[in-house]
């Protein structure tokens, strides 16, 4: 609502970050969702052969702009927001001109004034891609979404299952599925799901109960994310202002919880005799 939109911080970009398939653009649409906001697509890829020129992109922009604040709230989503800001643009890609935004965009975020209900969102899949100095100009809060631990496979192979309209049984080891799983993302599991659960063989669950073994090969035909892919999210987020300042706020609340090596805790110096056994130890010697 205008009540506590006036009231919050004021956030007029974001940027989700992670791999392929853990649900950045299904959170971008349950975003417009839950807020009722009307979704303006700018994506390199949607604007291809589009408002050619210099002079067609300024009027896109100033309708685009225009438009989302007569209809607020609205959010402008970019998907593959890399690409917009590529240090060097792939051959394939040169006829799209993914770098056509990149000088506008700036002033789009700025003339997004308080009062205006307007998001800018971002989603990417290769944030490692773009110069990193003009895409945190554009975008100031960057949320890193990383792949599902085993709590969370756990409940996504139970409630999408379930959706299917899958018998759980004791033939199907869902633990075992959670483990062997571990890499995969949320869009891995739900393709080998729709894949396994076809009408024919749900019409067949009485007789033939499901097994974990007949989610592997589906799963096995995928690539899951893998270490190296997940440390590069990690060492690119690190490198981002919104990560320096949280990996600062973890060195310094991890400084103030240890006790400072320097000083000497109370009671633990060496004990010092009175003045009177000092005298008589002398006039003994």
């Amino acid at each position: 609502s205008q009540c506590v939109h006036e009231r919050g911080p004021l956030v007029r970009s974001l940027l989700l970050a992670g791999p392929s398939g853990v649900g950045k653009k299904m959170l971008v649409h349950a975003l417009c969702t839950e807020t009722g906001a009307n979704l303006f697509n700018l994506s390199p890829t949607n604007l291809a052969g589009k408002y050619p020129g210099k002079s067609g992109l300024q009027y896109l922009l100033h309708m685009v702009l225009k438009v989302a604040r007569q209809l607020q709230p609205s959010v402008i989503w970019m998907g593959d927001a890399e690409k917009t800001f590529y240090k060097k643009v792939p051959k394939a890609e040169k006829e799209m001109e993914p770098k056509r935004l990149k000088k506008d965009l700036p002033k789009v975020v700025k003339s997004i004034k308080a009062e205006d209900r307007v998001l800018l969102v971002g989603t990417s899949r290769r944030p490692f891609d773009a110069d990193l100095k003009a895409l945190c100009k554009v975008y100031k809060k960057i949320i890193l979404i990383p792949r599902p631990d085993y709590a969370s496979r756990l409940i996504l192979w139970k409630e999408l299952l379930a959706v299917r309209g899958a018998q759980l049984g004791p033939t199907l080891d869902l633990s075992s599925l959670v483990k062997v799983t571990d890499g995969y993302t949320q869009g891995h599991i739900l393709q080998a799901v729709r894949s396994v659960l076809s009408t024919r063989r749900l019409n067949q669950q009485n007789k033939r109960p499901l097994t974990a073994l007949e989610f592997i090969p589906p799963l096995a035909r995928q690539d899951p994310v893998y270490k190296e892919e997940e440390e590069a999210f990690k060492a690119w987020y690190s490198r981002t202002p919104l990560g320096k300042r949280r990996a600062r706020a973890a060195k310094e609340f991890e400084e103030a919880a240890q006790p400072s090596k320097g000083k000497k805790k109370p009671g633990k110096g060496p004990k010092k005799e009175p003045a009177g056994k000092e005298k008589r130890k002398k006039k003994k010697k």
